[in-house]
């Protein structure tokens, strides 16, 4: 997937029941006889009347269950809340947010100038109410962002999603004049990608003619978009094929302060591997970066690489590195690069994402799982240095933003119990200090914060963190909330999650995130331990870690939950199947569940490279195996799941969720479903949505785990 956000996979926490049954042999799995197949129709009406009656059912067990109103009241309360920190992003000299409050839903996107951000109130203009607009055009608008036109960053394309599917519409606005340009560029509704060449000038990746998608659904052709011309006039600059995989092709333009700039076509040929082409006056050529390599930023003409394998020859830069070459040598002779290292991780650390600034780039690095952030500097020899600017350990840090026209870099900070901040950095002197923080919004005063390891079946040593009560009796009896994420070479950092806290932490609970194989925690190689037919190794880390909690006498399966989303979900379900008896409460959040069909539903096809194909042999017998669908039996006693999803999910899609439930029922097994009729792969499509579907979660796991 590279799944773009993890669905609020720790955001959410939640799941239920008691098992006793050990997994048994596990069938082989055919798809042949599927007698839920009638789910998989999205909208269908015959589905639909089957999500309406499961939500009714849902609803009457949870929201009448003791527990839910304060937690809705609280979730909302802190969703809504107005001390929440402004994020900031830079375009041509402000600062633009977007913003969603109670009188806000859909939200407005807003700017102040960098004087008035630092101040305790900022003085904030509307740039565009999203509440209006969908008004107006009578359509469930939610925001995607905006692209905007470099270097003048007066011109943005704005990009807006109906009710959050991953298809959108991009329209072009004005930010002088606050309104969307008569005449000027539109998207129409689609899987699309572009960017900005000039200020008259889009490279668009898109549907062009009816079926032109690849067989995951994503475009991989990309045209040139004049201003004033229609669509339909629009010239082929680039064609890949429709067996590409991945997210189809996508153009992209990384810049540095001085005007320099490099447009570049990926064209996935796997999941995790793309083939680079430089767009150049004379037209497209290939450019020799790795396959698995993404530019990240650009100093000086030096465009910065993140490689996620070796680059050189004899692997002269690891995988992992951060890596430069000089673009000017690029765009006289693409195919013939030389490659300079710039940082190359230890065996614990990885690379958190990088952001330039006028004269330096800045990176957030970790070691161990712990955040620290570096400025690397580029001498006039040519070498780079680096510098760590002062952050508190034993904290996450993102690069936030940064200010390509000067020397400011914003810096997130948080931990399980110490509320977001944000940090201003100055990157020419190295001096940092908060500017921002969240108010507390529980009393985090109790609590604290142990990172300790399990053994997992293999031997390897997988790390974890464990919220609790100071004062935590050893006795098996905490109630205990289990996550994680285990794909994608996406890194589960500590953060300050308020409802998590207010939820759960605060009436005793405690909560456990694992740093298990396929994440980007210790860099590619800890993704790529679990690829494929490899993938069991993440579900061993998994169970291995639980059995450390009950080994350790923090938790015992009548108190012990889990939950994930999305790849998350998928291990959710393979957890549930594999290990029955091993948990008091499992939360499943928008899955993959029937891996024996992932291929063929939505974006699946586009993640064979993570999970592998049921056209190989070896592959297939190996997702028959691990498949939750398939291997869901008569006669094991499994504890009661809570399995939810979103009807408008069009890149994993609620079929998988429905067809669990569905056989969950015809097998006469207790389970709770619900489906959120918005929001995309996510939780809703605003904050009362996503607020509700988090209080039906705490209130699922607070029956099961707190009796």
């Amino acid at each position: 997937m590279r799944f773009r956000t993890v669905v609020a996979v720790v955001a959410a926490l939640f799941g239920g029941g008691v098992a006793t049954a050990t997994a048994q042999a596990k069938p082989a799995a055919d798809t042949a006889s599927d007698p839920f197949l009638w789910l998989e129709e999205q909208h269908g009406a015959r589905a639909m009347s089957w999500v309406n009656a499961e939500n009714a059912r849902t609803m009457a067990v949870l929201e009448k269950d003791p527990h839910y109103g304060s937690y809705y009241r609280d979730a909302l309360a802190i969703a809504q809340a107005r001390d929440r920190i402004p994020g900031a992003q830079f375009i041509g000299g402000a600062l633009y947010n977007f913003w969603q409050d109670s009188a806000h839903v859909r939200g407005i996107w807003r700017r102040t100038t960098p004087a008035s951000y630092r101040t305790a109130h900022p003085d904030w203009t509307t740039v565009l109410d999203l509440d209006s607009l969908a008004r107006a055009e009578k359509a469930n608008w939610v925001w995607e962002g905006a692209d905007c036109a470099m270097p003048a960053e007066r011109r943005c394309m704005i990009v807006l999603s109906d009710g959050g599917e991953d298809a959108n519409t991009a329209r072009e606005f004005d930010l002088g004049t606050r309104t969307f340009v008569a005449n000027g560029f539109v998207l129409p509704h689609g899987k699309q990608r572009f960017t900005w060449v000039g200020t008259d000038t889009l490279l668009v990746a898109r549907e062009w003619t009816p079926g032109a998608l690849t067989a995951s659904g994503y475009p991989f052709i990309v045209k040139r978009v004049v201003r004033g011309q229609p669509l339909a006039g629009a010239t082929e600059v680039f064609r890949g094929a429709a067996t590409d995989g991945g997210y189809g092709v996508s153009p992209s333009t990384v810049w540095d302060g001085a005007g320099h700039h490099a447009t570049v076509i990926l064209r996935p040929t796997s999941t995790f591997e793309a083939e680079t082409y430089l767009v150049r006056p004379n037209g497209v050529t290939r450019l020799a970066v790795p396959l698995k390599s993404s530019l990240v930023a650009m100093v000086d003409g030096q465009v910065v690489v993140q490689l996620s394998e070796p680059w050189g020859a004899g692997a002269a830069i690891p995988a992992g590195s951060l890596a430069t070459f000089d673009l000017a040598q690029a765009m006289a002779d693409p195919m013939h690069l030389k490659p300079v290292a710039v940082f190359v991780p230890g065996p614990r650390e990885s690379v958190g994402g990088a952001a330039s600034t006028r004269n330096q780039f800045v990176a957030s690095i970790y070691q161990n799982v712990r955040g620290r952030v570096y400025v690397f500097s580029r001498g006039t020899n040519g070498s780079w240095t680096r510098k760590q600017l002062p952050f508190a350990d034993n904290l996450a840090t993102g690069i936030a933003d940064a200010d390509i026209h000067g020397d400011e870099a914003f810096v997130s900070v948080t931990g399980f119990l110490t509320p977001t901040s944000v940090w201003e950095a100055n990157t020419a002197t190295g001096a940092a200090g908060q500017l921002k923080a969240l108010p507390a919004e529980f009393d985090a005063s109790r609590d604290t914060v142990e990172q300790l390891e399990a053994t997992s079946k293999d031997g390897t040593r997988v790390p974890y963190f464990v919220v609790h009560p100071r004062t935590m009796p050893r006795d098996g009896s905490n109630p205990t909330i289990l996550t994680a994420y285990g794909g994608f070479e996406i890194s589960m950092t500590p953060s300050y999650t308020a409802m998590t806290g207010k939820l759960w932490l605060v009436h005793g609970g405690v909560f456990v995130l694992a740093n298990i194989r396929g994440g980007g925690e210790f860099g590619p190689a800890w993704h790529e331990a679990g690829l494929k037919t490899h993938r069991q190794v993440i579900y061993d880390d998994f169970a291995a870690v639980a059995r450390d909690l009950i080994a350790r006498r923090i938790t015992s399966t009548p108190h012990l939950g889990i939950m994930g989303g999305s790849n998350g979900g998928l291990l959710m379900g393979v957890e549930l199947t594999e290990h029955p008896d091993l948990w008091g409460a499992v939360d499943i959040q928008v899955p993959l569940l029937d891996m024996l069909r992932f291929e063929k539903i939505d974006a699946g096809a586009s993640w064979v490279g993570e999970y592998g194909s049921v056209s190989n042999p070896a592959e297939r017998a190996f997702l028959a195996s691990i498949s939750p669908y398939q291997n869901l039996r008569k006669g094991v006693r499994y504890p009661e799941p809570l399995i939810w999803s979103t009807t408008k999910d069009d890149r994993v899609g609620p079929q998988h969720a429905r067809k669990f439930a569905a056989k969950l029922a015809a097998m006469g097994d207790p389970y709770l479903f619900f489906e959120v009729t918005e929001g995309g792969h996510g939780s809703g499509a605003n904050l009362k949505e996503r607020a509700h579907t988090t209080a039906l979660e705490f209130t699922y796991f607070a029956e099961r785990l707190m009796r």
